[in-house]
């Protein structure tokens, strides 16, 4: 048994050595993403602030003890390491795999300088920060930059439907299921929530927060008669997104107070979805035109018959269910729609 400081610092080194590395380059992979992707001036430094940081602790001494060819874990891997299912994947290991880095630093650097064990402790803190700051950012700018909204219905090959409707260019989709049971609303959630993520876009379930939480969703949409929207982002946490169904002025300016972060705006005609539930018709869009602060979606009944006159009230996006999910060729669906919205951006 090593028991001596002097037969001890050469490992402790090496792992100092081992996670520095670890740390520095799961940085510089999120940095390129703040920088050209989001264009994020503030998160990109942060990111370079404590990569330059991490480099002035990542002493001579401490690169000295490396031993490459020596290490017995180069050659361990596992399958999940070999691929990633989307860019919030990606994102969210290498957040991981500083803050494992950072934590074993803190703890081995107790055995070689105290006050480097204290810096990687809060910067371990800034991870953490950063890490809710960049899923925020990078869900809500796909939330601000969306115009078509998929709400799902029940089929029997739902998650086809879906992945179809994504590889037109789908980027937000709505999980809506009133009739399975918990099981398998469970179950499908989280395959939807990979679909999604898989192609880049956000992934709301609609009413239950529980699962919305359970299979790490973007969101939570909810009805008039669901739980305030306070309540959903104190189960949730501040980065995720939390939407309203609004059908009149009064609903709408009781979501805005409440803080959601999108609104329904409908229905805008009659429709199965919302049976019995009057129109609210065109008027209403035209008043969210004038009084919604934050992103909005004129929803009901709207196909192709009518997508034009939803736009001309001044509609900036549309939620859609049927004429989607119910299309013999929901990536041509999807496609026709884009195209509709983009011709009046």
């Amino acid at each position: 048994m090593l028991n001596t400081q002097q037969s001890i610092q050469p490992a402790v080194w090496r792992i100092l050595d081992a996670n520095f590395d670890r740390a520095r380059e799961g940085l510089r992979i999120i940095e390129e993403w703040c920088r050209f992707a989001l264009n994020d001036v503030a998160m990109a430094n942060e990111c370079k602030q404590m990569r330059q940081d991490l480099g002035l602790w990542h002493t001579p001494e401490i690169r000295a003890a490396r031993d490459t060819g020596g290490d017995v874990g180069t050659t361990l891997t596992h399958p999940r390491e070999e691929q990633r299912t989307g860019i919030e994947q990606l994102l969210q290991a290498n957040l991981c795999r500083v803050q494992e880095a950072l934590r074993v630093l803190e703890e081995y650097s107790k055995l070689h300088s105290s006050s480097m064990s204290s810096g990687c402790k809060q910067m371990r803190y800034r991870v953490y920060t950063l890490e809710s700051n960049l899923l925020a950012y990078r869900r809500r700018q796909l939330l601000t930059t969306a115009r078509l909204y998929l709400v799902t219905a029940p089929a029997p090959d739902l998650l086809q439907r879906v992945e179809a409707a994504l590889q037109g260019g789908l980027t937000l989709v709505q999980y809506r299921d009133k009739e399975s049971n918990d099981v398998d609303r469970l179950t499908i959630a989280k395959q939807m929530c990979q679909l999604c993520h898989k192609y880049g876009a956000l992934f709301i379930l609609n009413d239950r927060v529980d699962i919305a939480l359970a299979v790490n969703a973007d969101g939570v949409h909810l009805g008039q008669q669901d739980i305030p929207v306070a309540l959903a982002r104190q189960i949730l946490g501040s980065q995720r997104i939390v939407g309203r169904s609004t059908t009149s002025p009064e609903e709408m300016a009781l979501a805005l107070a409440e803080g959601a972060d999108y609104i329904g705006v409908g229905p805008v005609y009659e429709t199965p979805t919302k049976a019995g539930k009057a129109a609210a018709g065109l008027e209403y869009v035209q008043y969210a035109v004038k009084n919604a602060t934050v992103p909005w979606f004129a929803i009901g009944g709207i196909d192709s018959s009518n997508i034009n006159d939803v736009l001309q009230a001044g509609a900036p996006g549309i939620a859609i269910v049927r004429a989607i999910m119910a299309a013999d060729n929901p990536t041509q669906a999807v496609q026709y729609y884009l195209s509709v919205l983009n011709r009046v951006r």
